[in-house]
């Protein structure tokens, strides 16, 4: 077997998978009705995935290495980004103050001697 077969027949496998896992869901959930406790629980799923998605990003300087210091001008821009979108409930506000405060937390860095 080539590894391009291997390949195409590993994409297409997933890709049924995803497809039939997702198709499950919708069908079976048209003719039944959803338990509660389920819907309440669904309700979280968008911010346990933003989470888990921009945590690792912010949290990790490379693979595997930890950095909660203040040396991490991503963290910084997060928390900065963090209050503003508590404070104004706004996204575009949240998002131009994060990455204001990433560039200005960027170039300070950049020129304190280590």
């Amino acid at each position: 077997m080539s590894a391009t077969f291997a390949l195409w027949a590993t994409i297409i496998a997933v890709g049924a998978l995803n497809y039939f896992s997702r198709l499950s869901f919708i069908a079976l959930f048209a003719r039944f009705p959803m338990p509660p406790a389920m819907a309440r629980a669904l309700r979280f799923v968008p911010a346990a995935m933003l989470t888990a998605i921009v945590v690792p990003a912010v949290a990790f300087r490379a693979p595997g290495v930890l950095d909660l210091s203040w040396a991490n001008p991503k963290l910084i821009a997060a928390l900065v980004a963090a209050a503003i979108a508590w404070r104004t409930r706004s996204v575009t506000a949240s998002m131009v103050s994060g990455m204001v405060a990433l560039w200005i937390v960027q170039r300070a860095l950049a020129t304190i001697p280590p």
